[in-house]
């Protein structure tokens, strides 16, 4: 798995090839490329080829500003880090010697000849000399390559609105920003919830929700409906919500003119007849069971009492019961199973079409509500942002304001981790764009899209993968540009890569992903894969660590134990000692990772590594007051000035400050009552 793999427009090519179109400043290029390719990297090479080709002009002057550029990305930290690999990379090439400096722009695209032929021009322009002053004229210019989020920058376009857009959309004219809207949604539960009690049908719709789902799946399901407001709202605008589920008669047209599904058996005397029917032929029946089942339907009918005829005929799952072939007549059973079948499943469609549609009118008050609490309070959250570059770069009128705006200071635009980009950010970049569709590559900017949508893990902030499609297609048919596909990985070991082959040609196979091809990789390390033993969901009962408590405990003197609690305490205990014996052999703990799809798993194999004495930290991105450190602090001066604070002292005694365990904690408890 040595050999590269390296596409262009579809068509194997060479590493070199590759590269010198990837960054190449003047052309547009979408790349798909795997980890360990170099995507960052090309990136950050595309700036300095841009600022290179555009230093001089044929008169002398600067032919393109530092700010003209603009680099994109999705965490103000990746930005951070890319900001500082160019400056670091400027820096370098100010001392590097000339043999250094063809060497580097060799590697980012540039032939011989061409870095030759720049030689003899009027006015000087070595190419090599242009780099290495390429530092030096940076911080001359006063102004920086924009390197920015995708929020930060739709915040700046946002700055520079009309008025009117502001009012068209709602928003204070005077507005603070929000970047987190967290508190916002915090408060919003109140206004929501004195609007339900202020309208008799807004009321009856949550309190119907509520009693068939329960109010915690109520309000989860509204929170998420609030997270994604303008998905919602744009949707609504189009009445793609209301027609999404269609009524019951609609997608059952044998259904047409009746109020409720179940009428289909109370109001047609062939369809009773038929369960009649159905009845008396099982009743007749020699086996046990199917007369039984006769004799339920019968009363059922009898009693008018549809559940009870419908449990006659279907399982508790819904399927149609199994009655043998040998009994006289079973066509007419199986024909009002089918019956049966088709009126439940026009209920439930039923159901589904209600639930809806409240769940509809529900989310329109609380995003009313939202909005209006933010106009109260004058905020503006990154909907709100990204809605606004929506609409200041889709309308036909504004778009052209806009730009105007944006192409006095944007002649190359690049993005990295295209596929964490959501479908609203795209689709205003597609609107500034499109205008460009078909016209030269003089009168546009370059576009450099770099991602790789097997990495899409920003699900939760509405990332989209499919968006990459539908962007690599925007680049090579309305842009004229290029399809890079890059299957090389420069760092992961032979294993890793074999790993990943296997799994990704599977969901290839069993679950519909498309495009994938077999990854090879540079490194010449064989690497490993291990697996250790699945703990079985038994091993957490029968009276072991992981005893279940069922039924009534005392929870102030027994500890509560539940499997899922016990079972991931022992797989973190195994995958302790797993560690453990690996920095026996020699390993540095600085050197192991560990990753987990949910946090909650995170802290016990923390305690278990600490109570092996080995140094481990939970490294994930958390406010400071967040922290478990500190949090651990304050519980400790908590109880330092109320003593009789017991949660407090129980978490103190828990922490690393003191490493005690529950059965600890029962045996205090039971000596203070004592």
């Amino acid at each position: 798995m040595t050999a590269p793999a390296y596409r262009c427009n579809g068509e194997t090519v060479s590493a070199e090839n590759f590269y010198r179109v990837a960054c190449d400043p003047r052309r547009s290029v979408a790349v798909e490329a795997c980890a360990g390719a170099g995507k960052t990297w090309m990136l950050v090479s595309r700036i300095v080829r841009a600022l290179l080709d555009g230093s001089v002009s044929t008169d002398g002057t600067p032919a393109l500003q530092p700010h003209e550029i603009i680099a994109i990305t999705f965490t103000k930290r990746a930005a951070s880090e890319m900001r500082e690999r160019l400056y670091k990379w400027l820096e370098e090439f100010a001392q590097a010697d000339d043999a250094t400096l063809t060497a580097e722009l060799l590697s980012r695209g540039m032939s011989k000849d061409e870095i030759d032929s720049k030689k003899g021009l009027q006015p000087p322009s070595d190419i090599r000399s242009k780099l290495s002053k390429l530092y030096q004229s940076m911080l001359a210019s006063g102004r920086d390559v924009q390197i920015r989020t995708f929020h930060g920058w739709f915040a700046a376009l946002l700055k520079n609105a009309p008025i009117a857009v502001l009012q068209q959309m709602g928003l204070p004219l005077n507005y603070e920003l929000l970047e987190d809207d967290a508190p916002a949604r915090n408060l919003v539960w109140r206004r929501f919830f004195a609007a339900l009690v202020d309208d008799a049908g807004r009321k009856a719709d949550f309190e119907a929700v509520v009693f068939a789902y329960g109010r915690s799946q109520t309000l989860k399901a509204l929170d998420v409906a609030l997270a994604k407001r303008t998905e919602f709202s744009l949707a609504d605008a189009q009445g793609v919500v209301d027609a999404s589920v269609l009524p019951f008669a609609q997608q059952f047209t044998e259904f047409g003119g009746l109020e409720t599904p179940e009428e289909l058996l109370t109001t047609n005397r062939y369809h009773r007849q038929a369960l009649r029917d159905a009845a008396l032929i099982l009743g007749r029946a020699s086996a046990a069971t199917y007369s039984a089942a006769g004799v339920a339907l019968e009363q059922a009918l009898s009693c008018g009492d549809l559940k009870a005829a419908f449990d006659a005929l279907l399982t508790k799952a819904g399927t149609a019961r199994k009655f043998s072939d040998k009994i006289e007549g079973i066509a007419q059973v199986r024909s009002a199973q089918d019956l049966v079948l088709r009126v439940v499943a026009a209920r439930q469609q039923a159901d589904a079409h209600a639930y809806q549609q409240r769940m509809a009118r529900l989310t329109r008050v609380l995003v009313a509500e939202f909005a209006a609490l933010k106009r109260e309070r004058g905020w503006v959250d990154m909907n709100d942002v990204e809605r606004a570059a929506l609409v200041m770069l889709g309308d036909p009128v504004l778009s052209g304001w806009v730009q105007q705006r944006l192409d006095a200071r944007v002649k190359h635009l690049l993005i990295d981790e295209f596929q964490d980009t959501n479908p609203l950010q795209w689709q205003a970049l597609a609107s500034w764009l499109g205008s460009y569709a078909g016209s030269g590559g003089g009168q546009r900017p370059s576009v450099f899209l770099v991602g790789d949508p097997k990495q899409s893990i920003y699900r939760f902030r509405r990332a989209e993968p499919q968006v990459f499609r539908a962007a690599q297609v925007f680049v090579r048919e309305g842009l004229d540009g290029d399809l890079l596909e890059c299957d090389h990985t420069r760092r992961n070991a032979g294993q890793v890569i074999a790993t990943v082959n296997t799994a990704m040609n599977g969901a290839s196979l069993n679950d519909g992903y498309l495009g994938f091809r077999d990854h090879t990789t540079s490194s010449d390390e064989a690497g490993a894969l291990a697996r250790l033993p699945v703990i079985p969901r038994s091993a957490g009962g029968d009276g072991g660590e992981g005893e279940s408590v069922t039924g009534w405990r005392d929870s102030l003197t027994v500890p509560r134990h539940t499997p899922e609690d016990s079972l991931r305490t022992l797989e973190a205990r195994q995958a302790a000692r797993w560690v453990q014996a690996q920095l026996v052999q020699g390993l540095a703990p600085q050197d192991v990772m560990v990753l987990s799809r949910k946090r909650a798993s995170l802290q016990p194999l923390q305690d278990e590594l600490r109570a092996l004495a080995l140094p481990a930290q939970i490294g994930e991105k958390t406010p400071l007051m967040d922290c478990m450190e500190v949090q651990d602090v304050v519980a400790l001066l908590d109880v330092l000035v109320s003593p009789q604070h017991n949660l407090s002292l129980a978490r103190v005694l828990k922490s690393p400050l003191f490493g005690l365990g529950d059965e600890a904690l029962v045996s205090l408890a039971l000596l203070q009552q004592e």
